[in-house]
């Protein structure tokens, strides 16, 4: 930690980052550089460069994280809320990234067995054996349904572990596909997590420090707000605005303004991607003109 702990010049301030490696690095990458913020990761540093001088960054995984910032190495980090709750750790919960590996869902631990098992709810595993890494929160869970059972931590490989090695296993899940491929069946949803933004509490207290954590928070809501929607621009005759009006979602008051040529209106607005292809050929058929649809980087309410 030799790097973090580098003293910087007194008229630079500087916030510290920690960043997940390992399966999350490529989203979390991705959505900061729609925030804004680019960064350059060679493959043998854990110390990517960014275009921002007020922030100094290190890729660890995410399991770490949580301690590392509540211990001040870092002042803020991105991190699962599975391993805040597995770790057990003091810290500002910024702000809710809902993204993940593969997706911009939350992902699942859950409860899994052999497909050929006879266990139907939790309450058949007393007195087995649960292999998992989070086993903490696998031992409260047990603990909440009141089964004794013995959980064990898992080094990686747990999809393969039942039933020869154990009876169960408490594993991480997007879509269910890695289960299914191993002949698992999910028994119960253990902890539904998503991505968070957190901050050590003095750093949260550090009045530059917290600006500059609240508009990274800003910039990646933002970006995540933006994934599912993109921009509408069109033409039409003042005469038919109330028909497109009707047409498109309510959701926010579109942009109108007055074109050159008498008569004549621009219309610009944000709609989710879903709905676009529905809706354009509707617009057309009722005079909009000049119709383009265009990708957002980020949408700030």
């Amino acid at each position: 930690m030799d790097r973090m702990s580098k003293p910087k010049e007194m008229s630079q301030p500087m916030l510290k980052l920690g960043l997940p490696k390992g399966s999350l690095q490529e989203a979390t990458l991705a959505l900061m550089h729609k925030a804004g913020f680019h960064f350059s990761v060679n493959e043998r540093s854990y110390f990517p460069s960014i275009d921002d001088e007020e922030i100094e960054a290190m890729l660890l995984r995410a399991q770490e994280i949580p301690r590392y910032v509540e211990d001040g190495v870092f002042d803020a980090g991105l991190t699962g809320k599975d391993w805040i709750v597995e770790n057990g750790v003091d810290i500002v919960e910024v702000a809710d990234l809902v993204y993940a590996k593969q997706s911009m869902r939350p992902v699942k631990w859950v409860l899994a067995v052999h497909e050929d098992s006879p266990v139907r709810k939790v309450q058949d595993l007393e007195g087995r054996r649960i292999a998992t890494e989070v086993v903490n929160i696998t031992k409260e869970y047990l603990k909440r349904h009141k089964v004794d059972a013995v959980v064990e931590f898992s080094w990686g490989a747990t999809e393969v572990k039942a039933p020869d090695l154990v009876d169960a296993i408490v594993e991480v899940t997007e879509t269910g596909g890695s289960l299914r491929a191993n002949h698992l069946r999910i028994v119960d949803i253990v902890l539904e997590s998503t991505t968070k933004l957190i901050a050590n509490k003095a750093s949260w207290k550090d009045s530059w420090k917290r600006e500059k954590i609240e508009s990274i928070a800003m910039l990646l809501q933002g970006a995540i707000a933006a994934e599912e929607k993109v921009g509408l621009k069109m033409n039409l005759r003042k005469e038919n605005l109330e028909k497109v009006l009707r047409i498109l979602p309510a959701l926010r008051k579109p942009t109108i303004s007055q074109l050159s040529e008498e008569g004549w209106i621009a219309l610009e607005t944000i709609v989710d991607e879903n709905v676009v292809r529905a809706i354009i050929p509707k617009l057309k058929r009722v005079g909009a003109e000049g119709i383009i649809e265009y990708p957002l980087n980020k949408v700030i309410y």
